[in-house]
């Protein structure tokens, strides 16, 4: 598996993107989605990541710069067809050690608290995140 920068251009990204997007409005009350889209992702404050194994798109995260010391992750979302092989866990991984090599101080997220976002609540206390 290879992550990467991604520029948000390629439409593998773009049907990943959008699928999140309709997912969340699905599982979540309107006024609590805080998914971004293609283009609030393009933030110059907002480096996009992308996991790769050949030219299949395994899943994505993004970082976004708050403050010099502060940093938040967004727009985690493993492709469907790769689900439970370890994908998030990666890409949080990554965006973990990009936030330290930036001298980030602390590390916040958002997530639902709804059934449906066991799993990433389950995938993020693993890695230390607290309430």
């Amino acid at each position: 598996m290879q992550i990467r920068e991604d520029d948000l251009t390629g439409e593998k990204i773009a049907d990943l993107l959008r699928e999140h997007l309709e997912h969340m409005y699905e599982i979540t009350p309107p006024q609590s989605v805080y998914a971004l889209d293609l283009e609030a992702l393009r933030s110059p404050d907002i480096t996009f990541f992308s996991a790769w194994e050949a030219e299949e798109l395994l899943g994505c995260g993004a970082l976004k710069q708050l403050d010099l010391r502060t940093g938040e992750i967004k727009s985690m979302r493993t492709a469907k067809a790769h689900l439970r092989r370890g994908i998030a866990s990666k890409i949080l991984e990554h965006i973990i050690r990009e936030a330290q090599r930036r001298g980030y101080e602390c590390l916040n997220l958002q997530t639902g608290s709804l059934p449906a976002f066991a799993p990433a609540r389950a995938l993020y206390t693993r890695y230390g995140f607290k309430y």
